[in-house]
């Protein structure tokens, strides 16, 4: 098998959280339980989605709080919040909030743009300024700002009996550095490295570069131009931290009936993956379902796999408790261990 020019050193997973809206609070708990098993399993890093107006979740900053007291090593992340839904000094107060109450694991991760079907709900989310908003990158240079310690107001002291501070409370000095933006763009990546965040890297890129006529796009090749892009124009260079978020389904426990089903929703979704998608020319990789074994010989052989140490694997959309916990159960003790990883704690 070839060797990986960086080694995985750290092992994260990704959810979505989907819940039965007739019982909410059973899907919640769900997430909750699987979290808890990650960090029993050894995983370094628990990963939420966010969902709005969907039966997934759509509050992580609230359901990793729960998250943070259940648990004590495992880091906790979001990826992403889409910042067009949110208020970025709001934002900077609840984040701030968890990360201390977590003992600094928060990793939060975001996205701009404006919100997905934004013309039917804009009337709902911004009533008053709903043509004026900006969902520019300016969006999360706000955020970074507000939980770096940058001022929020001109104002602080004594107020009566009330004390007031200029930047935003509580304040988590490390945070700042624990930032991820989810990118799928050249510019994008270069964006995230010129601002000194993190990258999160998923399934899904922009097929850019080259004619329409050339042939089928590399996914691979375009991540890898990604990360690279980011790290050149990161003050860390080459040790600037990137996360790729591959669906990665291990079968080595799974019984004949769950091997099935998996393949059969891989399957599903494999012709998206052929030729980039819609006006933004989205660019799918395909889902990767086989044993560790052979999940480890594919990875490998994948150009962006090979630049990065850290990976946050995500889980499919639709599958059952019992099939996340076989997944990170071989995930942790046969796949991560084939790739060079070994378990925190």
């Amino acid at each position: 098998m070839p060797s990986t020019p960086r080694p995985l050193r750290r092992l994260g997973f990704l959810t979505i959280g989907l819940f039965d809206p007739a019982d909410p609070g059973r899907g919640h708990e769900s997430t909750l339980e699987i979290i808890e098993l990650g960090e029993r399993l050894g995983f370094d890093s628990a990963w939420v989605r966010h969902r709005h107006l969907q039966y997934g979740i759509s509050s992580p900053v609230a359901v990793l709080a729960a998250a943070s007291q259940r648990t004590r090593r495992i880091e906790l992340g979001t990826a992403v919040i889409p910042l067009g839904w949110e208020n970025p000094l709001r934002l900077a107060e609840d984040l701030a909030t968890v990360d201390v109450l977590s003992g600094g694991r928060l990793n939060p991760g975001v996205s701009v743009g404006p919100p997905m079907h934004y013309a039917r709900i804009k009337d709902a989310l911004y009533p008053d300024t709903g043509d004026a908003e900006d969902f520019s990158h300016e969006r999360v240079r706000r955020l970074l700002d507000l939980v770096r310690g940058e001022p929020a107001t001109d104002f602080s002291g004594v107020e009566g009996f009330e004390v007031f501070a200029d930047v935003v409370q509580p304040h988590s000095p490390g945070l700042g550095r624990r930032l991820w933006y989810g990118g799928g763009s050249l510019g994008s990546a270069r964006w995230a490295g010129q601002h000194g965040m993190n990258l999160l890297t998923s399934s899904v890129v922009k097929a850019e570069g080259g004619a329409r006529g050339e042939g089928p796009p590399d996914f691979a090749g375009i991540q890898l131009s990604h990360i690279r892009e980011f790290r050149a124009h990161h003050p860390d260079g080459d040790a600037a931290r990137v996360s790729q978020g591959l669906v990665v389904i291990p079968t080595d426990s799974a019984s004949p009936e769950q091997r099935a089903r998996y393949a059969k929703y891989a399957a599903e979704r494999l012709p998206r993956t052929a030729s980039p998608q819609g006006p933004a020319r989205l660019l799918f990789a395909p889902d990767l379902v086989g044993t560790s074994a052979e999940l480890a010989e594919r990875l490998h052989a994948h150009a962006a796999f090979r630049e990065v140490e850290e990976v946050a694997f995500a889980l499919p959309f639709s599958f059952a408790h019992e099939d996340y916990v076989q997944i990170l159960t071989d995930m942790a003790t046969k796949l991560g261990p084939a790739l060079g990883w070994r378990p925190a704690g």
